[in-house]
């Protein structure tokens, strides 16, 4: 059975702009039901690696806060700490960036707090008992919410090939040792070729598994790799890539998948979705930059299934005219957007998701002015 994806375009106009449109798309999806009074509300967001600036806006974030205030519900923002060394790999860090980047509570209205806590050892073990994952380490701020509400920036990823709702709450909602297993199969390669030596993979790099001889490319030690991946995007040169096999490929997605499905058990139904597609940025918010959109902003959608939505949003994207001069190079009428960048099958998301009973790829777009 299709699952119902509500839909608004980027059109504004007096008396109608885009925060109207989210509060519509909040009250038409029904989000609002999901709240009683007294609630604890998870707003599962991305704040932006300090330097990205592609993440969702505080005002929009705002909005979302307000809606859930008015019925009754006492909202939070949250995110987990992240593998790589970045800004946000531990709850000091990631709080800073996370008010450097204007989620202040004196703008978004309600505190932000790291699920996973301090060092990301702060978890909840949540039984799947799926294909790949027996049991999901979530943080504990987001498992012991009693909704979820997940605002997603649907964008690039190298790795699953797209991120939207499922990659948001399953990637984003586990513990720092959750996301190493979920990364477990990745073994990123250098190209000698291309290495400019310039360290800058090193310094990203938390397991201390990149080196250099004196005058010689990187060389990453596969014994210490963790598999998260970072490398691949820090590196400004394209010179370390993931060489994908099928399996690799499929454990990594079916793996995310399962702890989104993990999450949701945790709710007992009370789930929320809303992905934004707009600045449809290459890569994943988690680099410390943005490229160019590779389309135009296409609209903002809302409901309870996240892969239904999720499905919605790149069948947007894969419709809409590139946009020249970005990554997708001489290929703007690719109906594979994501494929045509990052050579991955990002339908193995989707497909699994469907598999395990986390949602339908099945929808019916409301379409909402």
């Amino acid at each position: 059975m299709p699952s119902d994806v509500y839909f608004s375009d980027m059109r504004t106009r007096s008396g109608r702009n885009l925060l109207d449109k989210v509060g519509t798309l909040f009250d038409k999806a029904g989000l609002g039901d999901l709240i009683e009074k007294g609630d604890f509300v998870a707003i599962k967001l991305h704040v932006g690696e300090p330097g990205n600036l592609a993440y969702l806006q505080p005002p929009i974030v705002r909005t979302i806060v307000q809606k859930v205030r008015a019925r009754g519900g006492k909202p939070f923002l949250t995110d987990s700490n992240t593998l790589y060394a970045g800004q946000r790999s531990n709850a000091v860090d990631h709080m800073i960036s996370a008010v450097r980047n204007g989620f202040g509570y004196a703008t978004v209205d309600a505190p932000f707090i790291v699920a996973d806590g301090l060092h990301g050892h702060d978890y909840i073990k949540v039984p799947v008992d799926g294909k790949r994952i027996k049991e999901a380490r979530i943080g504990s701020a987001i498992a012991e919410a009693d909704v979820l509400i997940a605002l997603s920036h649907v964008k690039g990823h190298e790795g699953a090939g797209f991120g939207g709702a499922i990659k948001n709450i399953g990637m984003g909602s586990a513990s720092r040792a959750g996301k190493q297993e979920q990364h477990s199969d990745i073994k990123p390669k250098v190209d000698t070729a291309k290495c400019k030596m310039c360290g800058r993979c090193v310094k990203w790099c938390p397991a201390g598994a990149i080196n250099f001889a004196p005058g010689r490319p990187a060389r990453i030690d596969s014994s210490k790799c963790i598999g998260c991946a970072e490398c691949t995007i820090s590196c400004l040169h394209e010179a370390i890539g993931v060489n994908w096999s099928s399996s690799e490929l499929a454990g990594f997605q079916e793996r995310m998948v399962e702890y989104a499905l993990a999450v949701t058990k945790t709710k007992d139904g009370k789930c929320g979705f809303m992905n934004f597609v707009m600045n449809v940025s290459p890569d994943c918010d988690c680099a410390p930059w943005n490229d160019v959109p590779i389309v135009p902003n296409q609209g903002i959608l809302a409901s309870r299934d996240p892969v239904a939505i999720d499905q919605a949003s790149v069948d947007l994207i894969n419709a809409a005219p590139g946009l020249p001069g970005t990554r997708l190079s001489g290929a703007v009428n690719s109906n594979d957007k994501f494929g045509t960048i990052h050579k991955v099958d990002w339908r193995i998301q989707l497909v699994h998701g469907e598999e395990i009973g986390l949602g339908s790829t099945s929808y019916d777009l409301i379409t909402i002015r």
